[in-house]
């Protein structure tokens, strides 16, 4: 190997990285140890972890995960090759990847679902490229500044290498997108497609009232991104009468694990379905008469030239994928719809209980919220946060100085929310 690269040794092959970027000393590897050893080292690693009360959410949120999903998983039906482009030897992955995009497909009123999104932000982002596919001669993006900040990023990051003219709508003082010039926006032309949030970054639900007219009056796209917990209990984004649903779903009891792996879904109207990138599996029968599984529309996932490929993802989050099929198979319709309810009552219970303190306001009161509102801070969110650590709480994400964005799931119970009270209220 290192003849043919050229070089006699590893230093020649190593020359070029400077001596002060180099190790000039042995590697420091522990000894080995026997596999118990291994667990005990890794289980008193664990112990010095600080587990916290989250109330932390901004896209991310702390969800109850059944026990019996880690057991479903890891089931022999299930672990069959990754790549299902063999349907006779991979019809377990094939089956729950067609599970997961039928209750996809129900949970957000669309009629078709892929199943190979890294996460929210770049179904987002792949949503907004099928917009721009879809028109001719292309056409700008809008979409909204109450986008979570971290899903405009990427699709921004997409829009400049893909040449698209994305447009970010200002918010109002009331937290929601300003609708008047985003509708005046599109009846200008030269549309291609909308994004928006449900609920927004700042937990509101905004109402998308004739959107989606006003869109196709000008031959533009609508897309609604969601939390796929939260389509349990709010217009979906069929409902909406949007093309394209997309979001995360890592709110079906996806563990945070310090930011992964996540799960981004996205879904379309038939219409769109060849435009959509990505594994879509379908339902036939073999020769026998029994009910298989196998790729359609395409035989991969993607295509092999560059050029060619509808999109910049080539791979499937197979396991979340199982994983959250099975969440939602467990949960079914009206569990969902107590999660959110769980959350829902406990977070307008601590709004009020926080606004009670003095030390708080809730930002937009007159603005309708989910599980996640924003508080402005009268001592900083700083001091709050700092705080609420000191607890053992995650006390919400910052947004400012001044402005803490709160979540509840079913995850805090009342004497949680109640301690994240007295913090507040101690706040000078």
């Amino acid at each position: 190997m290192l003849g043919t690269c050229g070089v006699d040794s590893l230093d020649g092959l190593y020359a070029d990285v400077p001596d002060g970027l180099r190790l000039a000393r042995h590697y420091s590897l522990p000894d080995e140890m026997s596999e118990k050893e291994v667990r005990d080292f890794f289980d008193a690693l664990g112990r010095k972890n600080r587990v916290m009360t989250c109330f932390a959410g901004a896209g991310y949120y702390h969800h109850y995960a059944p026990s019996l999903i880690s057991a479903i998983v890891s089931r022999s039906e299930f672990l069959t090759a990754y790549t299902p482009y063999q349907p006779e030897i991979s019809q377990g992955t094939l089956h729950y990847i067609f599970e997961y995009q039928s209750m996809m497909s129900s949970l957000t009123g669309m009629d078709v679902s892929n199943a190979s999104m890294y996460d929210g932000t770049t179904a987002a982002a792949e949503a907004m490229l099928m917009m721009n596919a879809s028109m001719r001669k292309g056409g700008r993006i809008l979409t909204s500044a109450t986008m979570n900040p971290r899903t405009l990023a990427v699709m921004q990051t997409y829009a400049h290498f893909h040449g698209i003219e994305l447009e970010i709508i200002p918010s109002t003082a009331s937290g929601m997108t300003d609708m008047a010039l985003l509708k005046s926006r599109i009846a200008a032309g030269g549309v291609a497609g909308v994004v928006v949030p449900s609920p927004n970054y700042y937990g509101i639900l905004e109402d998308f009232s004739g959107l989606s007219d006003a869109c196709h009056a000008v031959k533009a796209l609508l897309a609604v991104d969601s939390p796929a917990s939260a389509l349990a209990v709010i217009k979906s984004a069929g409902e909406w009468g949007a093309d394209i649903a997309c979001g995360d779903a890592q709110s079906l009891g996806m563990p945070l694990s310090y930011g992964g792996p996540t799960l981004g879904y996205l879904c379309s109207t038939k219409a769109l379905m060849r435009k959509m990138p990505g594994r879509i599996v379908g339902a036939t029968v073999d020769r026998d008469g029994q009910r298989v599984f196998v790729l359609t529309l395409q035989a991969r996932e993607q295509h092999i030239r560059r050029e060619k490929a509808t999109s910049n993802i080539c791979s499937n989050q197979g396991l979340m994928t199982l994983y959250a099929a099975v969440y939602m198979s467990l949960m079914g319709s009206r569990g969902l719809e107590e999660v959110n309810r769980r959350g829902i009552e406990g977070a307008h219970y601590l709004a009020d209980r926080l606004a009670a303190t003095g030390t708080m306001t809730l930002t937009y009161p007159d603005s309708p919220y989910l599980n996640e509102f924003v508080m402005t801070v009268r001592p900083g969110t700083d001091a709050y946060l700092t705080a609420a650590a000191a607890q053992g709480i995650l006390g919400g994400v910052k947004i400012d100085g001044r402005h803490v964005l709160i979540a509840v799931t079913e995850m805090q119970t009342r004497t949680d929310m109640d301690r994240l009270v007295a913090v507040a209220a101690s706040l000078v």
